[in-house]
């Protein structure tokens, strides 16, 4: 591939902030996005921009009493686009942004910081109910469903005498009907759990070695293909999530992708096949996955297992000499992304030359 052929990532806007940014997530329909963190005297903040003219106005500003960690839309109908967000303190909200005083829905979560969430049966994506997921310092897992109060509709936590592991992300999958749904997470030792949500079971689990700082399908709303996971040593793994051995689980592959701890990975919404990841040392790397030419052979016994394919590096860029901490495609507008990182700044960017399929 030439480099005239070659995607380019530009970045379009950059706006300074006065606060620690954590996370951001694009409103779907619309030029808008949200961005989530902590003010310096303690206090959570929520602000709500729009491109305008190819500048950010500020369209709303949100203080809350706790430091806000991450939020996810992915729950919400497209007619309400409600925010889900997870704070300092455990607590798990839903805001409606337009009128933001009071949370739609409110519940303590965890017992400490929740580090991750994700929705899945809104926005169109996925079949079923509306469900969050949550995870948390304190070890715990958890799915809600909005339209019941207080209690979790499933709690995956440490069995008695285990040691309970920070979790730092977690990601659904897998529903692509109404009975069907996973969740997978991964934790600060390395573990990357797979947790079968129908039969209320842990289907897989291995460990990276590392830190599992981000987890992402490369679809939720299909029968699972890829998952990847990215790790505090600048490492990725792919895991071919179609063919499951019985005891070698899922094939990989990973590769070195930056100097330092790769933050995030998420996949272009129009291509499953090309992702982001988001690095400690400030930049940004595109990468595409190719299959093999057999997905899956047969062990020495007849048993079927998975054959990993191979990522290429398309584009990379450096932004910021600081950690990109979140990263979000918009699902409406191919090559649109939005980034955060915690020299305080939040940059929209435009990929070009992507491809859909």
């Amino acid at each position: 591939m030439s480099a005239f052929e070659k995607p380019q990532i530009i970045a379009h806007i950059q706006k300074g902030l006065n606060y620690t940014v954590f996370d951001c997530k694009w409103v779907p329909c619309s030029a808008k996005f949200v961005t989530m963190g902590n003010f310096a005297r303690g206090t959570g903040v929520i602000q709500l921009y729009e491109i305008q003219h190819g500048e950010l106005k500020l369209l709303r500003e949100i203080e809350k009493a706790k430091p806000i960690k991450c939020g996810t839309f992915g729950a919400a109908s497209l007619q309400q686009r409600y925010l889900a967000t997870g704070d300092f303190g455990g607590n798990l909200h839903i805001w409606n942004l337009e009128a933001p005083d009071i949370p739609v829905y409110s519940v303590k979560g965890h017992k400490e910081i929740i580090n991750t969430v994700d929705g899945i049966g809104g926005l169109g994506i996925g079949e079923g109910a509306p469900e969050i997921v949550t995870g948390s310092r304190d070890g715990t897992v958890k799915v809600w469903d909005p339209r019941q109060k207080d209690d979790p509709v499933a709690n995956m936590e440490p069995v008695k005498g285990e040691n309970k592991r920070d979790c730092w992300t977690v990601a659904f999958g897998n529903a692509y009907n109404q009975e069907e749904r996973v969740v997978c997470a991964g934790y600060d030792n390395g573990d990357i759990k797979l947790f079968d949500l129908r039969n209320m079971s842990l289907r897989w689990e291995t460990n990276i070695k590392n830190g599992v700082c981000s987890l992402e399908f490369d679809r939720k709303d299909i029968s699972m293909n890829k998952l990847v996971a990215t790790s505090l040593e600048g490492k990725f793994h792919v895991f071919d999530m179609r063919t499951q051995h019985p005891t070698k689980g899922f094939a990989s592959v990973s590769e070195k992708a930056h100097k330092s701890t790769v933050w995030q990975v998420r996949h272009l919404p129009q291509n499953r096949e090309l992702f982001l990841t988001a690095g400690g040392a400030g930049s940004l790397h595109l990468w595409k996955y190719e299959y093999p030419v057999q997905r899956s052979k047969k062990d020495p016994e007849g048993v079927d297992m998975g054959v990993a394919g191979s990522v290429s590096l398309l584009q990379n860029v450096t932004l910021s000499t600081q950690p990109i901490s979140s990263l979000d495609w918009s699902p409406d507008k191919r090559g649109l992304c939005v980034c955060t990182s915690f020299d305080q700044m939040v940059r929209v960017l435009i990929v070009t030359k992507l491809k859909t399929v």
